[in-house]
């Protein structure tokens, strides 16, 4: 059989499937014989009828389908995404080559799976376009770039000179080795972000390195491969096009196109006007709206032949990733990808990949994996050290670079089967290349462990508090609200904190809800496979009101800060571990809750939110970060964003990591316009005769109370040559003798300061607050946090309590925001 005959006959052609899948789309005269496999059904008869009865084909996908779900909780409790990728591909190829199941599961049912296969490719396809910005053209990443493109040119060089020898190709052909050169040159990135999201170095400088990378190499292979589809004819042996099918198909690229980036984008506002969150979305707008994806997808493989998952692929990249649209259909992808797809295309393949066929008494078949798999892995590794020493990497990040870069794919392996498919490649061949692929993505939880390894030594623990923070690095504050009440002093909280322009401050603004009975009546399943949203009228005016209310202040008067918002729905007895799993996959420094009490306008408190007060609790002691606690008399009631008030501020310095922390925290406040920042240091008088004196002369031999003070004194003589000594922050010296005289010195402040900023008192052996704990009301605030929000002292003064992030003993593994390169 010739090609062109192979290919006319092929049910699986792109042009067919989309005829199958959408009737309303026209199709080639040629295809139409072939789609009368109907998808809704594996079973058929052997007349080529649907049996409504089951068959042996049924209950090998159901057999695949029940341990591709139940391996989970059956065999793999603990399995990554690696396991599950193996698992997959084990399950699969150990099936479907079965002796007695490829003799039983007939060709029908094999074509319905090519059906599903292809359609799930057109998909994933799609979603990899969509998930990719294209402002990536306008504002390249110079760094991922370069690797990207060192990686890709040596690659497809050394695949270029190499596969010709290896006689992939029945007849040797410059098109076919230059298109499987693309595609050995190519990188899987969705499944590398995958890999790299599960084995936790995701939010790491490697991890976030090497998935923009991987983007940029995917991107670039798949524009070259189109460009190739677009002058050359692979139906026709990659004979090079008439100049008016080149034309065509490229004035129907630029109509798609523009219908992709100008039209479906006005389309999806409109639908998302009329949808709002909170809402079942309208059947009717959903219709039209998937039809009128599907009809500009469709629209240059319908009228100028081109291929199916390349058109989705351009459609994708310009079109919308926001709104409620793009992400329930994204979700929805990404479910059935996981669901059906991923299990069935692994099936698919096992039985393309015939091990009857597979030359392994054959040398040069081994001699052809091995080549193959060394052009990937070395011509990844080669261009990364190279691009490595131009940028200044270490030579094992670069070879780590390199190997995970060389990860190939679910589009690799089907580009290596339709070779088979379309008489180009023999089944042997075929199944060497696939084999490759397999290869490339064993060795990745080996070069992530690496990774990890090396960073634990450079950084044996990671402390996420505001003492270590990195000046270069970004703040990260989630910022805890009850409701209406606290906007506005969560405005000023922002507007103190912000700092310098750059790096910004990123402050994820979370909504504090319990999930009562009422509550939980008006839950309503969201967009993506767990998401969830409130359908309650009352909430949703009240999380909007507050989101419009801090988007103004930041559209207005800030430009340093990002700000986004959260939701902590659930029961108070898991509400700390909502927060504490929210702060540490965001990565901050800091969680801001809100007093358990609210001011009234006479000044006493009320016990409105009395059962947050064990959330606090458990916050300050499960916290993977510091954590600060606002006591709210004042603060919300002044407008800071003016420029014409101004904040007296206090802070309070005695001892310890947890006032080591304010004054890290006072650091920011002093770079304030409308703050008056002033330090008071609590120093012990120990020139006296007294008791306390003598007890302090001989605490302070110990070596625990040693190391204390020398940091507290190296950490405080930073902050005064930064900020006291150029003018911009006051600063006073209390000499005290004991706990009394602290209580009355802080007494002695009252009126005159708005703010009070104080450690929550992590202290050792310190004399000015012993005693203290005893008759405190809110343990949680601390000694001095809870005297300042007493009922009797200034109810004009708000109160921040801070404390820092508690180590406890060595970390075992690193913080997935760790830095290697």
């Amino acid at each position: 059989m010739d090609t062109e005959d192979r290919t006319t006959n092929d049910p699986r052609c792109t042009q067919c499937i989309a005829h199958a899948l959408t009737p309303i789309l026209p199709t080639p005269h040629h295809f139409r014989s072939h789609c009368n496999v109907s998808l809704v059904s594996f079973s058929f008869s052997t007349s080529g009828c649907l049996n409504v009865y089951p068959t042996f084909n049924d209950l090998v996908l159901v057999l695949f389908l029940f341990i591709k779900s139940t391996k989970e909780y059956l065999f793999f409790p603990c399995m990554n995404e690696v396991d599950e990728l193996l698992m997959n591909n084990d399950v699969g190829f150990f099936l479907s080559n079965l002796p007695f199941l490829r003799k039983n599961f007939n060709d029908d049912a094999n074509t319905a799976l090519g059906y599903v296969a292809e359609f799930g490719m057109i998909c994933h396809m799609f979603v990899i376009g969509l998930e990719i910005d294209p402002n990536i053209f306008v504002r390249i990443p110079i760094r991922e770039a370069k690797v990207a493109c060192t990686g890709l040119l040596i690659t497809f060089l050394l695949s270029l000179f190499i596969t010709p020898m290896l006689h992939l190709s029945y007849e040797p052909s410059i098109a076919f080795d230059v298109t499987i050169s693309l595609v050995l040159s190519g990188t899987a990135s969705p499944l590398l972000t995958r890999i790299i999201n599960d084995l936790k170095i995701g939010k790491s400088d490697i991890g976030r390195f090497l998935i923009s990378t991987a983007v940029i190499s995917d991107l670039i292979s798949i524009i070259v491969l189109t460009l190739g589809y677009i002058v050359f004819d692979p139906l026709d042996d990659f004979a090079f096009r008439k100049v008016r099918d080149i034309l065509l198909i490229l004035a129907v690229l630029v109509i798609q196109t523009i219908l992709a980036a100008k039209c479906i984008p006005f389309l999806m506002t409109w639908v998302d006007s009329h949808n709002p969150q909170g809402k079942l979305m309208k059947g009717p707008h959903l219709i039209v709206s998937i039809a009128s994806l599907v009809f500009v997808c469709s629209l240059s493989p319908w009228i100028a032949h081109f291929n199916m998952m390349l058109s989705t692929f351009l459609a994708g990249i310009v079109m919308p990733r926001d709104g409620r649209l793009s992400k329930l259909l994204t979700g929805k992808v990404k479910y059935f990808f996981g669901l059906l797809f991923f299990p069935v295309f692994m099936v698919w393949v096992g039985f393309q990949v015939d091990f009857s066929e597979f030359e392994s008494h054959n040398l040069f078949t081994w001699a052809s994996i091995a080549f193959l798999f060394a052009i990937i892995v070395g011509g990844k590794v080669f261009g990364s050290i190279i691009s490595g020493i131009m940028l200044g990497f270490h030579w094992q990040d670069s070879v780590a670079v390199g190997l995970l870069l060389g990860i190939k794919g679910h589009f690799h392996i089907f580009m290596a089967l339709l070779a088979e498919q379309r008489n180009i490649s023999s089944s042997s061949n075929s199944s060497a290349i696939v084999l490759v692929c397999f290869l490339t993505f064993i060795y990745a939880p080996m070069v992530v462990k690496s990774i990890i390894s090396r960073a634990r030594k450079r950084s044996p623990t990671q402390r996420m508090a505001l003492q270590w923070l990195n000046p270069s690095n970004e703040l990260r504050i989630v910022l805890c609200i009850h409701g209406l009440e606290n906007i506005q002093s969560t405005i000023n909280f922002m507007e103190i904190s912000q700092g310098p322009e750059e790096p910004q401050m990123t402050v994820y603004v979370n909504d504090l809800i319990e999930l009562t009975e009422t509550v939980a009546s008006t839950v309503a399943r969201g967009e993506g496979v767990d998401a969830m949203t409130i359908t309650d009228a009352g909430v949703i005016e009240m999380r909007e009101n507050i989101t419009n209310t801090i988007q103004a202040y930041v559209n207005d008067h800030c430009e340093g800060i990002d700000v986004q918002r959260t939701l902590t729905l659930c029961p108070m007895a898991t509400m700390h571990h909502e927060i504490c799993t929210l702060a540490e996959d965001m990565s901050v420094s800091l969680i801001i809750l809100p007093f358990h009490k609210n001011q009234q306008p006479d000044g006493k408190f009320n016990a409105n939110h009395l059962a947050f007060r064990s959330v606090n609790r458990k916050v300050l002691r499960y916290a993977p970060c510091s954590v600060g606690v606002l006591v709210d008399r004042g603060l919300g009631s002044n407008q800071l964003t003016g420029g014409t008030q101004c904040i007296k501020t206090a802070i309070i310095f005695i001892a310890g990591k947890d006032d080591r922390e304010a004054l890290a925290y006072a650091g920011r406040v002093a770079r304030h316009s409308g703050v008056k920042l002033t330090v008071i240091r609590f120093v012990l008088d120990t020139s006296g005769s007294n008791t306390s004196s003598r007890i302090t002369r001989s605490r302070a031999n110990t070596v625990e109370y040693e190391e204390e003070m020398k940091e507290d004194d190296e950490y405080f003589a930073e902050f005064y040559d930064r900020h006291v000594a150029t003018g911009h922050v006051a600063y006073m010296e209390k000499y005290l003798l004991n706990s009394g005289e602290t209580y009355s010195t802080i007494k002695s402040l009252e009126g005159e300061y708005s703010l009070f900023i104080v450690g929550r008192g992590e202290r050792v052996n310190s004399t000015l607050t012993a005693g203290m704990n005893d008759w405190e009301v809110c343990p949680e605030l601390g000694p001095i946090g809870d005297i300042l929000s007493a009922p009797d002292f200034s109810t004009t003064a708000s109160v921040l309590i801070i404390q820092q992030h508690k180590l406890r003993g060595k970390l075992q593994g690193l913080h997935e925001e760790f830095s290697i390169m």
